[in-house]
């Protein structure tokens, strides 16, 4: 008997070391991109492709430079204005648009949602041509507006998708007792549900933030002047060569100041994350 308790715990604690052991391998394979990112742009120009896991000597050089850019400085804050911007947007229009999908039914309900589900399959350069049509009819090449436009297209299918799904965990004694009360259907939105969603809102609007943060061919197609490109299309068409031997530093540089907003968003919002993802997992 203590022969079989005694394999019974040394094959769970095998278990136990495999498992923590596979997690600091996919933990290492996962940060160690960054940290070499991190690292690099701290190196001076003379050791910037040196294979030493420890910069031998660190400079701030490549973070000044980038910061006294006006180029990169415009860039950050088209791609912060956008993003924000679309974010909201995309919250607002698929939190009153998941409310009548979701509790009431009509005919077309689900090719709506199909339709918007298959929408999210679709490649942007599938609708790259079309959506630079509709923008040269509107007349906003080269403006933030034409940029917004763009993201809500491929945000707002995937928001609106994801809304749905939880509003149909919400219970429906909730909303009949607002309605036995005399409550509008807005009252119900505003009052009852959106109180409930905001997990789900945080992680919609966070997730369509990061969606149009780095999205790069919509950016590079209807931009054309440095006061009008986001992040992504800067960091591309980088040119650092003429002032510095590696423009490699500064490239590090700039992808960890437009990489680190990401970062702190979601720690900050990590738990509303993990309950607006699991929210619509079980209907209540």
């Amino acid at each position: 008997m203590i022969l079989k308790v005694s394999k019974w715990k040394f094959k769970r604690t095998l278990k136990k070391m495999f498992f923590c052991a596979l997690c600091i391998v996919i933990a290492v394979c996962c940060l160690f991109p960054f940290y070499w990112a991190i690292i690099s742009s701290l190196r001076c120009s003379s050791d910037v492709f040196s294979a030493n896991l420890f910069p031998s000597r660190i400079t701030f050089e490549n973070y000044k430079y980038i910061f006294n850019d006006i180029t990169f400085g415009c860039a950050l804050w088209n791609s912060t204005s956008v993003a924000i911007i679309t974010s909201v947007l995309a919250s607002i229009v698929c939190l009153f648009a998941a409310y009548p999908l979701a509790r009431r039914k009509f005919t077309g309900r689900k090719r709506v949602l199909m339709t918007a589900l298959g929408v999210t399959t679709l490649p942007h350069v599938a609708v790259l041509s079309g959506m630079f049509e509709m923008i040269r009819i509107f007349d906003i090449y080269n403006e933030k507006s034409a940029l917004v436009l763009a993201y809500m297209i491929i945000t707002v299918p995937f928001t609106l998708w994801v809304m749905t799904n939880f509003m149909n965990s919400i219970p429906k004694d909730l909303e009949e007792a607002a309605i036995m009360d005399g409550a509008s259907q807005y009252t119900i939105l505003t009052k009852v549900f959106i109180p409930i969603l905001k997990p789900a809102i945080v992680t919609t609007g966070l997730l369509a933030f990061i969606a149009a943060w780095n999205e790069f061919l919509f950016a590079l197609t209807f931009t054309l002047t440095n006061q009008a490109r986001t992040v992504p299309v800067s960091l591309a068409l980088f040119s650092g060569a003429s002032q510095h031997e590696f423009p490699y530093g500064l490239i590090m540089a700039a992808g960890v100041t437009v990489t680190l907003p990401l970062m702190l968003l979601v720690v900050i919002f990590q738990r509303k994350i993990i309950s607006g993802l699991t929210a619509g997992a079980v209907k209540g």
